[in-house]
């Protein structure tokens, strides 16, 4: 979007550049990332940034109004977990890069979460764009990595010691995601713990820390219940609906709470018109819309192209919702003169004390497929895969 910083990217863009990139990720991580890099980042206007800033900052104020009884109200029974709290910890806003009617750039919201996103990664990964395209630094992030690493250990770690902090995950060693662990390990000096390897006393958990029994006290949440829901045999000797003493960073419960569930209830210019399947009214036009189920992760069960016979086949419809279709606009020129499609996540955290989320980093992920999702595209495509957006004047 801003062809200044295209054309220089794209002139000293090379494969030996980028695999150097990949292996830098290696080098500070201690493994290949378990997911496709992006050749390029995102280079998005300041204008579309002041978009992005208030698109959100309303989609936050009116979730802070909403009764508590109507948040509730997302979490399945099976799901509750006890001792929730009042707000979360994290706060993530996925919006894909659109055009208007008059074919200017806007964002339209895609989902919300309240789930830890590659926070770490990012900033890293960030770091390393800078560092291989020196003139990137003149745009980047205006946080610095010092001010970002206070931000993040006063959130995670708080006031507890380091050794009694975990990040919490199933078979950490093969999610996707476990070059983001790893650098988060480095960045806050706690441990990834799988949770079959919690152990119990009353209601006071431990792990096993360099050969001694080490309490647990503030958990950094990265368990999501779909993936628990989908290995039945589990063995643990901790159950999430058990009342126990440590601090959920975040909650549980708001992984259901900040989710597709709110899509029906935001209202904004960049927020496309959703529904729950059971209030769809019979005025739309279901072509006009993507059928999305509300607990599913990574784009799960999302239906591109629903007719009514899916939609009638569905017997839970109130945990289904209808979102307006929206077009990702092909805008992000590849050294092929073809062109990406991109939504761009927002990273907040939302400390205990703090009246209002923080935006710590951005995550952005790029496509040449109908779906921001690297499976869907051909195998010899370039410019797809995860991304970082740098903001300049035009």
């Amino acid at each position: 979007m801003i062809s200044k910083y295209r054309t220089q990217f794209n002139h000293e863009f090379s494969q030996k550049k980028y695999q150097q990139f990949k292996d830098i990720l290696k080098l500070k991580s201690g493994i290949e990332p378990g997911f496709r890099i992006s050749e390029s980042p995102l280079f998005l206007t300041k204008d579309f940034e002041s978009k992005l800033l208030s698109a959100s900052e309303s989609i936050i104020g009116q979730i802070k109004n909403l009764p508590t009884k109507v948040l509730q109200k997302a979490i399945p029974d099976h799901c509750r977990v006890p001792g929730d709290t009042d707000k979360p910890h994290f706060f993530t806003i996925d919006f894909g890069i659109c055009k208007n009617g008059n074919g200017e750039p806007e964002p339209q919201l895609i989902e919300l979460q309240a789930f830890p996103s590659l926070y770490a990664f990012q900033r890293v990964y960030e770091d390393t764009f800078c560092e291989l395209y020196p003139f990137l630094s003149d745009i980047r992030n205006t946080l610095s990595d010092d001010d970002f690493k206070t931000y993040m250990k006063d959130l995670i770690v708080g006031d507890e010691k380091p050794e009694n902090v975990i990040l919490l995950e199933i078979y950490p060693e093969k999610q996707k995601t476990a070059i983001d662990f790893l650098l988060t390990q480095k960045l806050l000096g706690i441990k990834t713990v799988c949770l079959t390897k919690v152990k119990k006393k009353g209601r006071t958990l431990f792990y096993e820390n360099e050969g001694q029994l080490t309490e647990i006290k503030r958990i950094y949440n990265r368990v999501i219940f779909d993936e628990l829901d989908r290995i039945p045999d589990l063995k643990t000797e901790f159950d999430f609906h058990e009342e126990v003493d440590v601090t959920w960073v975040t909650h549980p419960n708001w992984f259901f709470k900040i989710s597709k569930f709110l899509l029906p209830l935001l209202d904004h210019p960049y927020v496309p018109k959703s529904y729950f399947l059971h209030e769809f009214p019979e005025t739309e036009n279901l072509a006009d819309f993507v059928l999305k189920p509300l607990f599913s992760f990574a784009g799960s069960g999302v239906d591109l192209y629903p007719t009514k016979e899916i939609t009638d086949a569905i017997q839970d419809k109130e945990n289904y919702i209808l979102q307006r279709k929206v077009t990702y606009e092909p805008i992000f020129r590849d050294i092929n003169g073809e062109f990406s499609k991109a939504e761009i996540r927002l990273l907040y955290i939302w400390r205990e004390n703090d009246e209002h989320p923080i935006l710590l980093e951005n995550l952005g992920r790029m496509t040449k497929a109908d779906m921001v999702n690297v499976d869907f595209n051909k195998k010899d495509a370039i410019w797809i895969g995860s991304s970082n957006a740098f903001f300049a004047e035009e």
